[in-house]
């Protein structure tokens, strides 16, 4: 059997409440006040050009305060003033009751004991005999007032001709945009290298698009006496993210597709990459996964489940008459529920081999996600067995590569750490419990949704792309809005990072990315440190290789840097194909051995995996 490739992590993009993940800025806003002043000026910079404030005049104070978790914006919607329609039964109060509608309002089929008479050629008067049920527009105070936002100012539709995309679609367009150009190679240049058919792209919508201009859309128009329009549909699908990586930013005809797994969907699409890479069934994988879920359809559901913080929630924690929105999500403290976020995140992988030649930037490795169900259960949205049998996989995996003395003193666990009473107790067992069965005595553990909040199926891309900024400027996001851990949190054998912790990135060896999702869906991801990466690169294609690679990765790190300075600047739009290099029928010639689709070749002499079963 031949080597298995090793799936490196070349490129990484996204956007959430914290700003765009590549470069590393994302990860830097949440260790603000860790870092050096430079790179505290550049990430404010990065900010301010997302938010839409000249970056010379921006105050540092608006531009932390209009980040990650906060009261929900107006550009969402307004939680003291929450439109919705009360049902109510009109009755005159004597005689019939009598209205007076133009013509072109009466519906279609009228409704019985409705009689007409007309007033004029456009109006008409309606006397209703019987009680009229109505529906009338006004608005509540809803129980939810914080969510991770991304930054105040920034909207992605405006950044290309978004056409009324759903805001979902708009943040994979950023998010895929940020991560092909983060990579430092020209993606025609990696197209003449990778054939056509071994190019990959997962992505997903845990819960679809559910605004306006999706699903959301779609069901409510008729209600609201509004028209269904031919978009609503197609555009709200779960596995849209994906297919709009490939028409309009990548041009992508190989493998595609989106796995779900309610709020472990980023971990399983990762999963389908990383057999893809090892299988040799594709060079370049694109992982992703976005979700806009701050409107008040979707927080309702949640919020009817008692799953979000509330605002009262968080004055009785407090002992206050008001709430602390910035510290709404507290993983592994006393809480009241975790805080609903949007986030798009995409990371880019290639084989070791492709990442070599073309001198990639390694920033890690991906080797391992283990994915298991809870069995039999008696709440489908309470925990359950499974999260052990991930994690053990992760840990055991981990120990394969690295061996004992590294898993032991070389990790970190990038915990769920959703914020509610019952992932505290769960999650913290889970990995207590793993720590101790394999040896590891303080097991350092983030909780990053303290900062972002939960984005559904995207919330393991928040971690992952995280994890390789802690690689590269060494610091452990720490618990800030927990005062203290819960009596009831499990301790043994763990170090819950309570406040930033500087850590030595060469020391850094991997980190297990934990993920629960609804439904009893787990997964648990092994990440390996660029440090870690390199040594194997190193080891599997020799020292000459390696100095070529290092001679031409110079050249990619300038690109990269010069990524960089332009998106600062404002001198990047994202990367959108409309309508661009579209191949049809007349583009398609083959043999019974291969096949040319445009300018691309793809190979048609497969190999058969049965032969030893066929005569």
């Amino acid at each position: 059997m031949g080597q298995a490739r090793l799936p490196v992590i070349v490129g990484f993009g996204g956007i959430n409440g914290a700003g765009r993940a590549s470069s590393h800025h994302a990860y830097r806003r949440l260790v603000h006040d860790a870092l050096p002043e430079a790179i505290r000026t550049r990430t404010l910079s990065a900010l301010a050009r997302l938010m839409g404030v000249d970056a010379a005049a921006a105050q540092e104070e608006y531009l932390l305060a209009h980040t990650l978790i906060r009261r929900v914006e107006p550009q969402h919607f307004n939680p003291d003033a929450v439109g919705w329609n009360q049902r109510l039964t009109a009755r005159a109060s004597s005689g019939p009751l009598m209205l007076r509608l133009r013509r072109q309002q009466l519906p279609a089929v009228l409704p019985a004991g409705w009689q007409l008479v007309p007033v004029g050629s456009d109006e008409v008067d309606v006397t209703i005999a019987e009680p009229l049920d109505l529906l009338l527009p006004t608005v509540r105070d809803f129980e939810v007032k914080a969510a991770g936002q991304l930054p105040s100012g920034f909207d992605p539709g405006t950044l290309y001709a978004s056409r009324n995309h759903p805001r979902g679609l708009q943040m994979m367009i950023y998010a895929a945009s940020d991560a092909l150009q983060s990579i430092g190679i020209p993606w025609e240049q990696i197209q003449q290298r990778v054939p056509a058919d071994q190019i990959s792209v997962y992505a997903g919508s845990a819960m679809g698009q559910l605004d306006a201009a999706g699903a959301g859309g779609m069901l409510r128009a008729r209600h609201n006496g509004q028209r269904v329009t031919s978009k609503f549909c197609p555009l709200s699908l779960a596995e849209m993210p994906a297919d709009f990586v490939n028409a309009y930013v990548l041009g992508s005809m190989g493998a595609t597709g989106a796995t779900l797994g309610a709020c472990a969907s980023f971990l399983y699409n990762l999963r389908q990459g990383i057999e893809d890479i090892r299988s040799g069934r594709a060079r370049v994988v694109f992982i992703g996964s976005a979700e806009a879920p701050v409107n008040p359809e979707v927080m309702d559901g949640y919020a009817a489940m008692g799953a979000l913080a509330t605002d009262k929630g968080l004055r009785e924690l407090d002992g206050s008459s008001t709430a602390d929105h910035r510290r709404a999500c507290r993983p592994f403290a006393e809480n009241c529920g975790f805080t609903i976020a949007e986030s798009a995140q995409m990371i880019v992988l290639f084989d070791d081999a492709l990442a070599v030649e073309l001198g990639a930037t390694v920033f890690g490795a991906a080797t391992d996600v283990f994915v298991n169900a809870d069995g039999y259960k008696k709440s489908i949205s309470g925990p359950g067995v499974g999260n052990y049998i991930t994690m053990a996989k992760a840990t055991a995996a981990t120990r394969a590569l690295l061996g004992e003395s590294m898993l032991r003193r070389g990790g970190l666990v990038q915990a769920h750490g959703t914020g509610t009473p019952q992932n505290r107790t769960s999650e913290s067992r889970i990995l207590s419990e793993t720590a101790k069965a394999f040896g590891i005595s303080a097991w350092p553990v983030a909780a990053l949704k303290c900062y972002l909040g939960h984005s559904l199926g995207s919330a393991s891309g928040d971690q992952v792309t995280a994890t390789l900024g802690i690689w590269a400027d060494g610091v452990i996001p720490g618990i800030t809005t927990i005062d203290a851990l819960a009596e009831d949190v499990c301790r043994e054998n763990l170090n819950f990072v309570l406040r930033h912790q500087a850590v030595d990135p060469a020391e850094q060896a991997y980190a297990i990315i934990n993920s629960k999702g609804f439904g009893g869906n787990n997964a648990s991801a092994t990440l390996l440190s660029p440090t870690v990466a390199a040594k194997m690169l190193r080891a599997r294609h020799g020292a000459r290789a390696w100095q070529e690679w290092q001679q031409r990765n110079e050249g990619i790190l300038q690109r990269q840097r010069e990524y960089d300075d332009a998106s600062i600047d404002g001198r990047v739009a994202p990367t959108y194909r409309f309508d661009f290099g579209v191949l049809g029928d007349g583009d398609i010639q083959h043999s019974a051995e291969s096949m040319r689709v445009g300018e691309y070749v793809i190979d048609l002499n497969l190999n058969n995996p049965y032969a030893d079963m066929c005569e």
